[in-house]
């Protein structure tokens, strides 16, 4: 009786990291519906394939079988035109690889970026201070009292929107403004409904008066490219741009009693 052919130890070794692989995304992406962070599974493969190197060249015998492809390629002259091919492809991969990571992502990252830094008890802009456990956006009112008025609020905060932050944010607040790609992290698209429609408007005051240097030592690293509005936008305009950023995104802020 003839016996199969034995799968090379090396091909092995690879289909066993498939395999891991291919275990991590059927079970996070599909089965808990949980998509795993790059930078987790990053980490999971990083083991998964040291673990495999270990097991599969445990003993001398075992090692000299997984190297022996290898060596054959790199030494066989009769494998020269393979040989050609694999140094030519291998290097185009990896530079596709690393390209392909380099480039900006505008969908938000399933990492630190979906849990929205801790704001302080207080802010201090100038010589005022504002307490954000009660701040309100002071034109909010006017939505149910006064409509005409709360438009017109909206239309002056969507001015200020397209002077200054569309840039970044994009026409549609979807965070692919023309300047959007030059950073990273890209910034926020507020069409999301995991973004402002989760914030009461105080922690967008706060967000938006200090930028990114205002942001909390705890946790970092929170990275953000957003300047100091205070330094150039008055209270009243970013209350303003809050409103019209909620009404153009339709969605609702949250209430305090929602917290």
């Amino acid at each position: 009786m003839r016996r199969a052919p034995r799968i090379p130890r090396l091909l092995q070794a690879v289909l066993t990291v498939v395999f891991f692989y291919a275990a991590f995304v059927l079970v996070f992406d599909y089965l808990l519906a949980q998509p795993i962070p790059a930078s987790l599974l990053t980490m999971y493969m990083f083991f998964v394939v040291v673990g495999v190197f270990m097991v599969f060249t445990f003993t001398e015998e075992s090692a000299r079988e997984m190297v022996a492809p290898i060596k054959a390629l790199v030494e066989d002259p009769a494998r020269r035109r393979t040989r050609n091919v694999v140094c030519a492809i291998g290097p185009l991969i990896a530079g596709g690889f690393a390209y392909n990571h380099m480039l900006p992502r505008f969908e938000a990252p399933v990492e630190l970026r979906t849990i929205h830094p801790a704001p302080p008890s207080s802010m201090k802009i100038g010589a005022k201070r504002y307490d954000l456990s009660t701040l309100e956006n002071p034109f909010r009112e006017t939505e149910t009292e006064d409509p005409e008025r709360f438009a017109a609020l909206v239309a002056e905060g969507a001015e200020v929107y397209v002077s200054n932050c569309q840039y970044c944010h994009g026409d549609k607040l979807d965070g692919k403004g023309p300047y959007a790609r030059a950073l990273n992290p890209t910034p926020l698209n507020f069409q999301d409904i995991g973004t402002i429609a989760q914030l009461q408007e105080s922690f967008l005051f706060w967000r938006i008066a200090t930028g990114g240097p205002g942001l909390p030592d705890e946790a970092a690293p929170w990275l953000s490219s957003m300047p100091v509005w205070a330094d150039f936008l008055t209270e009243e305009e970013i209350w303003k741009v809050i409103l019209f950023l909620y009404d153009y995104t339709g969605h609702r802020p949250r209430a305090w009693e929602q917290g």
